[in-house]
């Protein structure tokens, strides 16, 4: 099972991931993670990365595509990953098609005002770095972490006008990924907007019966 995540920030692309890397036993490869990991190692890749994210540049779609390649060769890969992060471009996603097999692309579909409202809601410990969420997930306590005690605060990306730049961001870069796919016909559109095992139970029935 082969899968790409879609949708906007806020849509809960990261949380259902986690959930299907549970149910199907098969990893959730960020490309975030896989470039931490190459230049902790010092490997070739990571290191072509460092040099390249120091100078301030993108790294380019190959650099990207052959980490992502090489991460999906690995044996955990062999029933299946699912790309969270990744293709963010028609560019990423043309490096992908014919040279990476993908099942399907599940795409979260949220209301904006939705999105707004629970970015918008999210707090973060300032101790252990727990996320909470006001309205979906609040602490046992106001403004501090269940599990340290920590305070919560709010990160500087998840204010209104922050939020509202991030998902303009994703409209112009990333939403065209959505016709993109729909056209090979691998787009599958969830409503992600009733909650998270609600969300889970539509994806997972989408892809049990491919």
């Amino acid at each position: 099972m082969r899968i790409i995540m879609l949708g906007p920030p806020g849509a809960g692309k990261g949380t259902q991931a986690q959930f299907l890397v549970e149910k199907y036993k098969i990893p959730q490869i960020s490309t975030g993670d896989l470039l931490r990991k190459a230049i902790s190692e010092g490997s070739e890749l990571g290191k072509i990365a460092k040099r390249t994210i120091d100078q301030g540049i993108l790294l380019p779609t190959d650099i990207m595509f052959k980490l992502v390649k090489e991460r999906i060769s690995q044996p955990d890969c062999s029933a299946g990953y699912i790309l969270d992060g990744y293709p963010r471009n028609i560019e990423q996603a043309e490096s992908l098609k014919g040279n990476v097999e993908i099942d399907a692309v599940i795409n979260l579909v949220v209301d904006q005002g939705v999105l707004v409202n629970r970015l918008t809601s999210r707090r973060t410990c300032s101790k252990c770095n727990a996320v909470y969420n006001l309205t979906a997930r609040p602490p046992r306590v106001e403004g501090k972490c269940d599990a340290c005690g920590g305070d919560l605060y709010q990160r500087s990306d998840d204010t209104v006008e922050t939020v509202e730049k991030r998902l303009e961001t994703y409209r112009v870069e990333t939403e065209p990924l959505i016709r993109y796919y729909d056209n090979l016909g691998l787009l599958k559109n969830i409503d992600a907007g009733k909650g998270m095992n609600a969300t889970l139970d539509r994806i997972c029935a989408v892809l049990e019966s491919l």
